[in-house]
This record gives structure tokens, C-alpha cells and sequence, in this order.
């Protein structure tokens, strides 16, 4: 764990706090902000450069699904100026949990401190990161949540809103975790964590990826906590969520519920 300062930080509550970098024992904490990207040229080096903005002693990893758009060329160009930005590429469209899974290897054999997810098409604002981070500094695992008072959603039809609520609801019930927002991707995670829980044993590389994922965290016995965000629907491109990926979560979290796969406990 990392040694941590003299602060205490309410349950679903953010404050204004100087954001990374930050020093422990004469060490700054080394982070990590995973995008997974296809077809997302619109959105990467804009997004990229609101993130070193806000939060300028973080790094990028663009794990970039092969786009036919040319996503991985322009991050791979940009890449030559910045050296926060890295790629990496992959053969096609392998699905969001491999992604991540990609990401938190990278980040692992790197050696950072937190690794951060965030959708690359303008939803999760970058101006959410400094209130992560700052959580971050005392929890293991930080979710930012649409769910929790100050979160929110803008520009998303009332059918849409119903369908999240109720995915929320039922993952919250079945899987008994006591976060509200268990579908959301924008989240930090310390090393401690994810060399603990095993991501790389989760059983789905969809969106359930995401409900498992926040139910071995629970599960393992580390600390977790909700800071508010304001949801944004998607700037440019396409959405990737179609209709069979809602049904496959739902299976998911029925059969984590029936059949739990085995969790380590935190050391």
C-alpha cells in the first residue's frame, strides 16, 4: 500500500485537492490513464491533451484495436513529440476487457502506481481526473459514478437512462456490492489491486468485464469509493454498445452470482 497523508475524504464526496503529482516518502506516485480506442481518430489527441491539462504528470496508453480510421497513425505520430503518449496496437477489434486487460499489463510491467480507464469519445471529462486522483490517495479503487449526489448524465434519451438504472440495480443486488454505478468505465486502481484480484482471470471481455471486476475488488476486501461525474454523451464517431453485449452482461452477473469464480484477499 501507499503510505498515505494525514486526510480523510467523505463517501461519495470529491474535494478540490492539488492533483498529481504526489509524493509519498520522496517518491512521486507514477499514473497511468488507459483509452481503448477504434475509430476514435475524432476524439484521441483532443481528449489526450485536455488529459495532460488537467492532470499533466500522468501518462497515456491508447490500446487501439486495429481502426480502420487510422486512430493508431495519429497517436503513433503524436507520440513522437510527447513522450506521455504511448500506443499500443493490436491485430483487430479484440472487445473492451481484453483492452483493459492489454492496459493493465502495460501498466504493471511499467511500474505505475495507479492505472486509470477512461472511454476515449468524450463521456468521462477530463476535468473528473484531479477528484480520482485525489481519492485514489486513500482508496484502493475509485469508480467515477453517475449514481452518487453531483453525478449525472446529459444528453441521453429517458429509455437509455431507465436501461443503465436497472443494469445498476441488478448487478448492485445480485452480486451484493455496495457501489452504485458498477457499469462505469472511467475508474483508478491501484498496482496493489490488480496484482491481488487477478483481472486476467475474469470471465468476459465485454462490459461485464466491468460489473466482475468491481465485485472481485469488494470481494477481495479492498476499499472502495464513488466520486461524482457528469456522464456526456459521446463527442464524435459511433457508439459500440449494441443490444447483444446488454444481454451477455446480464447473463454474466447471474452466472458471478451463482458460480463465483475464486478471489484472492488482499495481503
Amino acid at each position: 500500500m501507499w503510505p498515505l497523508p494525514e486526510i480523510r475524504l467523505a463517501q461519495n464526496r470529491s474535494i478540490p485537492l492539488p492533483s498529481f503529482p504526489l509524493v509519498y516518502a520522496a517518491r512521486a506516485v507514477r499514473a497511468l490513464v488507459i483509452l481503448p480506442t477504434y475509430n476514435e481518430a475524432a476524439n484521441v489527441l483532443p481528449l489526450s491533451r485536455e488529459i495532460f491539462t488537467v492532470a499533466p504528470a500522468t501518462e497515456i496508453l491508447v490500446v487501439d484495436d486495429g481502426s480502420p480510421d487510422g486512430t493508431g497513425d495519429l497517436v503513433e505520430e503524436a507520440g513522437r513529440s510527447e513522450a506521455r503518449l504511448h500506443l499500443l496496437r493490436r491485430s483487430g477489434k479484440l472487445g473492451l476487457g481484453s483492452a483493459y486487460l492489454a492496459g493493465f499489463r502495460h501498466g504493471l510491467d511499467g511500474g505505475y502506481d495507479a492505472i486509470l480507464t477512461m472511454d476515449c469519445d468524450g463521456s468521462h471529462h477530463p476535468r473528473h481526473l484531479p477528484a480520482i486522483l485525489d481519492a485514489a490517495r486513500e482508496f484502493d479503487m475509485v469508480i467515477g459514478s453517475r449514481y452518487v449526489p453531483g453525478g449525472g448524465v446529459v444528453n441521453w434519451p429517458w429509455y437509455r437512462r431507465a436501461l443503465s438504472w436497472f443494469a445498476n440495480f441488478y448487478t448492485r443486488l445480485l452480486l451484493r456490492v455496495p457501489t452504485h454505478d458498477n457499469t462505469a468505465g472511467y475508474r483508478c486502481y491501484r498496482r496493489e489491486v490488480l496484482e491481488t484480484v487477478d483481472p486476467f482471470g475474469v470471465r468476459s471481455s465485454g462490459y461485464s468485464f466491468l460489473e466482475e471486476m468491481v465485485w472481485r475488488v469488494h470481494r477481495a476486501g479492498f476499499s472502495v469509493t464513488e466520486v461524482p461525474i457528469v456522464f456526456e454523451e459521446r463527442r464524435g464517431g459511433k457508439s459500440k454498445i449494441d443490444s447483444s453485449e446488454m444481454y451477455r452482461a446480464a447473463w454474466h452477473v447471474l452466472v458471478t452470482a451463482l458460480r463465483p469464480p475464486p478471489v484472492r484477499r488482499k495481503p
